[in-house]
């Protein structure tokens, strides 16, 4: 019994076939304790690659939230910008922030057309910014490779978007093939389990009957 590669999930890991009888599996064979062997070399298989999905599952998991976070500030750039616009148009200026809650004393107070915010230099180092969002036409975003590009609003939250969506369908691939590993791992572990439990038998038998010496018994002979 070896590793089925015409049947594969999705990303092409091949299956362990169930032992449906292990009688007639042993019999096909011409040596347990190689068959044991090889056994054992393919869960070392299939644990080495669920070690990969695992490390390529918790990259993507540290990725999710600032990819989510850039994606929400393009966004309400995109937002800002088309409010101020709209409200100049009428002859006034609307306010819009993400988390300010309203407040009746300032219904007749002419809102900034600014934003005081943050943004990050290192992990632990952030500077102040003032933004005006009715001039901002272009975001640069990293790329990766020390390489960044600029990108209008638009084609920046398509690109986003595309990154965040292909991201969480990653994540789910990896989490569908971690359940596909385990149930491979444990699939070979029975059947070793269950070989070697057969050849053992067979063994004790094989004494009982006198057509095997007893374990040890060659040793004390010599």
């Amino acid at each position: 019994m070896a590793l089925d590669t015409t049947t594969t999930n999705p990303r092409g890991i091949p299956t362990f076939p169930f032992m449906s009888n292990v009688t007639e599996y042993v019999k096909s064979i011409e040596d347990v304790e190689s068959t044991l062997q090889r056994f054992q070399e393919m869960v070392s298989k299939y644990t080495f690659m669920q070690q990969n999905v695992e490390r390529r599952s918790l990259g993507l998991k540290e990725k999710l939230p600032e990819m989510k976070r850039t994606l929400q500030v393009v966004k309400f750039l995109k937002q800002k910008r088309k409010t101020l616009a709209a409200s100049k148009n009428k002859g006034g200026v609307e306010d819009l922030s993400l988390d300010e809650e309203d407040d009746p004393s300032d219904e007749k107070k002419p809102p900034s057309d600014e934003i005081e915010t943050t943004f990050s230099l290192q992990d632990t180092l952030y500077a102040k910014a003032i933004i005006k969002p009715a001039e901002v036409d272009d975001v640069y975003l990293w790329l990766g490779a020390n390489v960044m590009v600029a990108y209008p609003l638009n084609e920046a939250e398509e690109l986003l978007q595309g990154k965040l969506d292909k991201a969480k369908e990653s994540l789910t691939a990896c989490d569908e093939d971690l359940e596909f590993l385990r149930v491979q791992i444990t699939t070979l572990e029975v059947a070793i389990a269950r070989v070697h439990n057969w050849d053992v038998g067979e063994k004790r038998k094989l004494r009982a009957q006198g057509k095997l010496p007893e374990a040890g018994a060659e040793k004390e002979k010599d």
